[in-house]
Order: structure tokens, then C-alpha cells, then sequence
């Protein structure tokens, strides 16, 4: 067998989220920047998770209590995410099968049970984030309790339902305008907190201190969690499939190229969104001895006072239900891509998701029930850990299958990209065993 047609040899398998499979065409005979066009969308489907709710609560925790010092470990944390991405958008093309197909085929069944339980209960953890973040933001805008506020995001369901009914595409458009909104949202924030630009600098230089100060490698590890989420290697092995390219090795090549740029532009928007939120807890709180915001609502009663700018606090408000929403809608597509993937269970479309939906909304709405508006900072840090944690179940697999030339033919990872795909996952092993260290040993 040739290495050309070494990918084609997978089981046959029904397309991976087949109401969207193959529905968006690539024209043929068009220049650079068409095509461009047309393949980019997946990538910022996959950046939302990348800018979430989590990812605010780690990184005001981070920026509040030790300023501009992890901003090294927000950029470690999106290089790894692109390099991953870069790595499933592969898998994906090349094989014509998502993360979650390519185990099934690879694994025992007990095996795919126990990574599917795993992947879920990181949706969940996830969901958990952004759900809670979705209601707060309802709750500082509009006054509505968290808990009513936890039920009214379940309505995206809804909303998914629609927009796919309409078109891949314009869900991929309501996405990237969310995204939008937020990137000019934390625009204002950095202009109204003027940060110091040498901190910002010297933020990006590692400093050894992260990994042997406990609390810095706690929330290190949260910002790791948040950034580099595993169901999203996931969720990009899927989408990238609803582009209608030419299955040649001619198509599959060029739609790599395109797709790896699509990644790499998409969450460097989430980097500047990431480092943008760090920044603002920094400028603002740390620099004033407010060295204690952790909790989000803190963070929005406290920032227009201390920048002495009436709005501030209802842009970050807004910024905030934006990226709760975007995320949502996407956990919800890829609830439904894992549970089709490793167990092959076909159901409707609404079926489906509202069962993938069910899995955040019901212990979201009791953690809601039970601590109200307190205590949802350390919840929502506590979950990107537990991300954190789950991270190697995915990523292994992923490093396993696009290195391997009988899966991928021509296109597995070369060495350089293997290389560094490994010592990512062996990096990410090592501060989660760190941790687990230090939990225990502090108990």
C-alpha cells in the first residue's frame, strides 16, 4: 500500500456531524485569498473555547494576585493550542474520520467507554464555565438571579438547531461577530487600564518562580486547562470536514495549508483576548494593591471606579455574555460529535443535543441553586483544572494517530512537528503529576 492512499484504508464510517458534512464548496480555478475565504470558519469555532469563561476567571485570578508574571504561560499555553489544533484539523482531512472516530477504530471497546466518560465529564467541566459565566453576565446586566439565568442558556440549543437548519456558515458568521465583540470589548478595557508596557514585556519572559510557587502552578494549570481544551481537538477534527474540497492528495494538501492558517490566525485572536484580560486584572487591580479579585462580579463592581470610567464595568459585562454564549454554542456541537464518534449513537439532531445540553445545565443549575453568587470564581478555576486534568486522554491519542504513517499516508506529522507535539504532551503530564504533588502533599 502506498503512502498516497495509506488514509483511505480506515473503516468505512458514516461522516463525521453528517447534516454539515461536505456542505460548504471550495471553488476551483480562484486565487489565494478566495480560497482563504473559503475555508476559514472552523478555526473560530474552535477559538471560542479558548476565550470563555474559564479562561476569565484564571486569568483575573492570575493578573490580580501576581500582575503581568503568567502572561508567559497565557502564550505557552496558545502555542501548544496551535500546534494541537494545527495537528487535529490534520487528522481530520487527512483521514476523513474526527478524534473520537479514529479511537473507535483504533481502541477496545472498554477502552472507548472509559475515553468517552472522560471526554464528557470534561463538557461537563467546561459547560460548567461557561454556563455559570453566561448567567453572571445576565445577572450584572439585566439583574436576572444566576440560577434562572443558568436555565435561560439552556435556550441555545435552540438556537444551534436553527443555525445549522439555515447553514454551517452562518453559524461559523454568528461566531466569529461574538468573537468580534469581545476583541473590541477588551480593546476599550487595555485603553481605559493603560498598562505598563514594560511589565507587559517582561510578562511574555518565563520565570522559573511559576513552577515552584504552589499558587502560581495552580493557577498556571487553570490557564493551561482553559486554553488547551480537549474537547476541541475533538470538535476541529470534525468541522474542518464540512468544506467540500477535492479528495485527492492534491485537495487534502491544500486543504491542510488553508486550515493551518485558519488556526493560526483565529486563536492568535484568542492570545490577544487572553493576554488582554490578564492585563486588565494586572493594570487595574493589581498595580492598586488588589491583589484578591478572583471573582468575576468583583472584577465588574470594582473596575469602573478604580478606571474612572462609568462604562467600563457594563463593556466587560457584555464582553463576558458574549463569550459565555459563544462557547455554549459550540460545547453543544461538540457534546454531540463525541457521543456520535465513540459510541457510533445515531439519534435526531434536537434529541441529541438537548441530551449533550442536559449534561451542563443540570449540575450548573445546582451549583447555581446552592451557592447563588458566591463562590463561583473558585468554581469556575476548579473546573479548568479538572480540564487541565484530562488533557493528556486526548492529546496522547491525537500525537499517536498523526504520526503514524499508516493512518495518515503522506500526510502524518514530520518529525520536527511530532517532535514538539510529544514534548507538549509529556510537558502537559508533567505539571498535572506537579500538581497532584503538591495537592497531596498539602492535604
Amino acid at each position: 500500500m502506498t503512502d498516497s492512499n495509506a488514509a483511505a484504508s480506515s473503516p468505512a464510517m458514516a461522516p463525521s456531524l453528517p447534516e454539515a458534512f461536505a456542505s460548504i464548496p471550495v471553488p476551483q480555478g480562484v486565487g489565494f485569498w478566495r480560497k482563504l475565504v473559503a475555508f476559514s470558519g472552523p478555526a473560530y469555532l474552535v477559538a471560542v473555547g479558548y476565550m470563555d469563561p474559564g479562561n476569565w476567571a484564571t486569568d483575573l485570578a492570575g493578573g490580580s494576585a501576581f500582575g503581568y508574571t503568567l502572561l508567559s504561560v497565557v502564550l505557552l499555553s496558545n502555542l501548544m493550542a496551535i500546534l494541537l489544533q494545527t495537528l487535529s484539523a490534520r487528522l481530520g482531512i487527512a483521514t476523513g474520520l474526527d478524534l473520537a472516530q479514529a479511537c473507535r477504530t483504533q481502541y477496545s471497546r472498554p477502552a472507548v467507554l472509559v475515553l468517552w466518560v472522560l471526554c464528557e465529564l470534561a463538557i461537563a467541566a467546561c459547560d460548567l464555565a461557561e454556563v455559570v459565566g453566561s448567567a453572571i453576565a445576565l445577572n450584572l446586566l439585566f439583574r436576572i438571579p444566576v440560577f434562572w439565568g443558568v436555565l435561560l442558556t439552556g435556550l441555545d440549543v435552540l438556537l444551534v438547531l436553527w443555525l445549522t437548519h439555515r447553514g454551517f456558515r452562518l453559524l461559523e458568521a454568528v461566531v466569529v461577530a461574538l468573537i468580534a465583540t469581545i476583541g473590541v470589548c477588551f480593546s476599550l478595557e487595555l485603553f481605559f487600564s493603560k498598562p505598563d508596557l514594560a511589565g507587559v514585556a517582561l510578562g511574555f519572559v518565563p520565570s522559573p518562580e511559576i513552577v515552584t510557587h504552589p499558587g502560581m502552578l495552580y493557577l498556571s494549570m487553570g490557564i493551561i486547562g482553559a486554553t488547551v481544551m480537549p474537547h476541541n481537538l475533538y470538535l476541529h477534527s470534525s468541522i474542518v470536514q464540512t468544506r467540500k474540497y477535492e479528495q485527492t492528495g492534491t485537495g487534502k494538501r491544500e486543504a491542510i495549508h488553508f486550515a493551518t492558517i485558519d488556526t493560526v490566525v483565529a486563536l492568535m485572536m484568542a492570545l490577544f483576548i487572553n493576554a488582554g484580560i490578564l492585563v486588565v486584572a494586572a493594570a487595574t487591580f493589581h498595580q492598586h494593591g488588589k491583589t484578591d479579585v478572583a471573582e468575576i462580579q468583583d472584577a465588574y463592581h470594582l473596575l469602573a471606579p478604580m478606571l474612572g470610567v462609568t462604562g467600563a464595568s457594563v463593556i466587560f459585562a457584555v464582553a463576558l455574555l458574549a463569550s459565555g454564549q459563544n462557547a455554549t454554542l459550540t460545547g453543544t456541537l461538540a457534546g454531540q460529535i463525541v457521543m456520535e464518534g465513540f459510541l457510533n449513537l445515531r439519534m435526531r439532531p434536537w434529541l441529541r443535543r438537548l441530551i449533550t445540553r442536559m449534561i451542563a445545565i443540570v449540575p450548573a443549575a445546582i451549583v447555581a441553586g446552592l451557592y447563588g453568587e458566591s463562590g463561583t470564581a473558585k468554581l469556575l478555576v476548579f473546573s479548568q483544572v479538572i480540564l487541565s486534568l484530562q488533557l493528556p486522554f486526548a492529546v496522547i491519542p491525537l500525537v499517536i494517530f498523526t504520526s503514524d504513517r499508516r493512518k495518515m499516508g503522506e500526510f502524518a506529522s514530520p518529525r520536527w512537528m511530532g517532535f514538539l507535539a510529544w514534548a507538549t504532551a509529556l510537558l502537559i503530564v508533567a505539571l498535572n503529576a506537579k500538581m497532584l504533588f503538591d495537592f497531596i502533599a498539602g492535604a
